[in-house]
């Protein structure tokens, strides 16, 4: 999978990525990430690629041009119109199923947004798709990019060393992930759960399994209205709700 990421800093993007996991699976051509300077594409010899916004207003608005002209050259190279995916506060909220779904591309194309936005024929021009990370502002969309990047890259195989590891981890049936530890047994009067101890594949599992419900359930209800439970994890949380309720 190749990762074309439309920027004005993609030295910001190429550093931020090209270390640990992410950079493992470049170096093993697993995947591929390159950073396009929209700079190198505009018209101005300045190199200006924003402009004041029509109608008035504070900061400035990216001009269509040297967006629309950096994409078609990415087309032009690729041989098809790869899927874009605009970095924006207004998006749809990114989470694992759109990470999943996003690994099954062979090219994806980020565009990367400043200072106060995308000139909106560029977007609908580019047919672009709008993805955001959270409901707070960033000066620009590289990181949010990087975001994507990662937890794409982690559903493409050959990334993860231990193809379970991503079968097993925060969100997946819309669950948080149960608690983990290692080594030593005994930490500060802290001890590892038995259970954990005992070599025991299903009690393991059904341990693992009650605690991922009880911190979703915790810390992020929200989540178990889609999550994918059975009739013994629709029974634990109804004792567990139980138990809160007589508890006060």
């Amino acid at each position: 999978m190749k990762f074309h990421v439309m920027t004005l800093f993609p030295d910001m993007v190429l550093d931020g990525l090209n270390t640990s996991i992410i950079g493992r699976a470049q170096n093993e051509k697993i995947i591929e990430v390159e950073a396009i300077d929209i700079r190198d594409y505009t018209r101005d010899k300045h190199r200006h690629v924003d402009d004041y916004p029509y109608g008035g207003g504070a900061g400035m608005v990216m001009q269509a041009a040297p967006i629309c002209d950096c994409y078609d050259d990415i087309c032009r190279k690729l041989g098809k119109k790869p899927r874009v995916i605009y970095m924006t506060p207004q998006g749809k909220l990114f989470n694992q199923e759109i990470a999943k779904e996003l690994a099954k591309e062979d090219d994806l194309v980020l565009l990367c947004g400043h200072y106060e936005g995308v000139d909106e024929r560029a977007l609908e021009l580019l047919g672009t798709e709008s993805l955001s990370i959270g409901d707070y502002v960033l000066t620009g969309g590289e990181l949010p990019a990087m975001v994507v990047i990662d937890a794409v890259s982690r559903m493409v195989h050959g990334v993860l060393t231990n193809d379970e590891s991503a079968d097993f981890e925060s969100f997946e049936d819309n669950l948080l992930e149960y608690p983990q530890y290692t080594r030593p047994e005994v930490y500060k009067d802290l001890r590892v759960p038995e259970v954990l101890m005992s070599g025991h594949h299903a009690n393991i599992m059904k341990w693992r399994r009650e605690k991922s419900l009880e911190r979703t359930y915790e810390r992020r209800p929200d989540l178990l209205a889609d999550a994918n439970l059975d009739k013994k994890d629709i029974k634990y949380l109804s004792t567990i709700k139980s138990l809160e309720e007589q508890n006060g």
